[in-house]
Formats: structure tokens, sequence, C-alpha cells
């Protein structure tokens, strides 16, 4: 496990944490309150494709029936996954603070990843929309495994709690999950290669390669911090490391997919 916090951290080193999260939730929030008034009407229909019986005198048969089920307006739902994650930086360092510090010190921090399990399987389910991903089930499938990733996360800094050497286990089946999603938007990807008469440009595989790199760069800090590479010894240093990346990467995740309404309708 990581190196456990010092009894004798200053609290001031808590106090900056405080501060730390309330500044990036308020650079969430103005992202998100941008994309909201930047957003055009774009939408995305998804669908739903269940069976239908077909009965013809003596005969009777099941088809599949593809049927429209809703509109999905794409701008604010990207804009509503930087709003999740101000919520939660602005609740650590306000009502939640004092709960936030007696978890640090035990080398957790749940709310983190219940906000990934919505916040990050928001992203995932939108990124699926933009390479032709419709289904309602099939979205649904990709948000609860994206979800069980980060709750796997959860179980990794709670299960460390009482063992000697780190156990890898809930790191690995989260990294199983979490891969899943990714093997649809693939497929995906390659299904609209080829059923195009001209070849898709190498910059739109280089988003979606990009993507796929800081939606999880966060698992990478997570193995240095169980790792203990130089300064991810410290848990302190890991927290401060997460709360980066939740304004860096996923500002730039928010904006590539945000970007994406701005595509031929």
């Amino acid at each position: 496990m990581s190196t456990a916090i010092a009894s004798n951290t200053p609290d001031r080193v808590f106090v900056n944490l405080r501060r730390f999260n309330l500044i990036m939730g308020v650079f969430h929030l103005i992202q998100g309150i941008a994309m909201i008034v930047l957003s055009s009407d774009f939408s995305i229909t998804l669908s739903t494709l269940y069976l239908r019986a077909v009965v013809a005198e003596d005969t009777f048969t099941l088809e599949q029936n593809l049927q429209e089920a809703a509109s999905f307006p794409f701008g604010p739902a990207v804009a509503l996954f930087l709003l999740l994650s101000a919520v939660a930086h602005f609740l650590l360092g306000t009502v939640l603070y004092d709960w936030y510090v007696k978890n640090l010190k035990r080398n957790m921090n749940p709310a983190r990843w219940y906000e990934y399990a919505l916040s990050s399987s928001l992203m995932i389910v939108l990124i699926g929309m933009l390479v032709g991903v419709y289904d309602i089930s099939t979205l649904i499938l990709m948000f609860g495994l994206n979800a069980m990733m980060n709750l796997f996360g959860l179980m990794m800094e709670l299960h460390n709690q009482t063992t000697e050497k780190t156990d890898w286990t809930a790191f690995i089946y989260g990294c199983i999950a979490g891969i899943i999603p990714w093997i649809v938007i693939v497929f995906y990807i390659i299904g609209a290669a080829q059923s195009v008469d001209t070849e898709i440009p190498g910059f739109v595989y280089a988003i979606i390669a990009s993507i796929f790199v800081f939606f999880n760069i966060f698992a990478l800090n997570m193995w240095l911090q169980y790792r203990r590479v130089g300064p991810w010894k410290n848990y302190l240093f890991g927290e401060r490391a997460y709360i980066v990346l939740s304004l860096v990467a996923k500002s730039l995740l928010a904006w590539q997919i945000w970007s994406g309404q701005l595509q031929p309708q």
C-alpha cells in the first residue's frame, strides 16, 4: 500500500488542499457554464432495437424493430460532465471537508471515485455517441461498466487498508471493466471506416487516441501511488495529482468531445 500519511502532517497541508479544491471547482464551473452558453442545439437521436413478432398466414417470425426513442442534447451533457466535477470539488472544500481529511489520513478519498463513477461514465457514453453508438441499452451498459471501473478504484483503496503488500486485484478487475466500452468504441470506428468511400483523415484517429490517453491517465496516477514511485510515496502527492488531472485532463477531454457537436448534421 502507499506510504501512510504521518499523523503529524501539518494542518496547513490539508487547508491548502481545501483551497486547491475550491479553486479547481471554480475553473470547472466556469467552463461548464461557458459550454452551456456556447452550445448549439445539436442533439443525437437515440434508438432501441427490440424484437417484433411478424405473423403471416401459417408463419411466425421474429424480426428486429429499430425505433427512435429520444433526442439527446449533446452540448449541455458535456457541460454536465464538468459541472459534476465542480460540485465534487466544492463539497470537499466546504461541508465535506472534515470527512475528506479523515479519509485522506487513511490514504483514501471515496468522494473522488463516486464523482468519477458519474462524470467519466457520462463522458464514455458521449464518446460512444460520437462514433455512432445510439442504442440506449448499449449506452447503459457502457455507463455501468465504466462506473464499476471507478468503484473498483475505491475498492483498491479500501482493500489495501488491511494489507502489508499491495493487492492489485481490484485494480486489475477495474481495468478489465474499463476497457470493454473502449472495445465497443473501436468496433464502431472500424465499422465506420469500412462503410465510407473516402479514407477517414488521420487526425480523427489522433483525436480518438488522445481522448483514450486523457481518459485513462487517472489509472496511471493510481499505479504510481501504489508502486510508491518517487514523490507518489506520499498519498497526498497523488491526491494533488488527481486534482490537477481533474482540471487538465477533464478540460481537454470535455472540449474535444464538445467540439463533436460541430460535426455536419
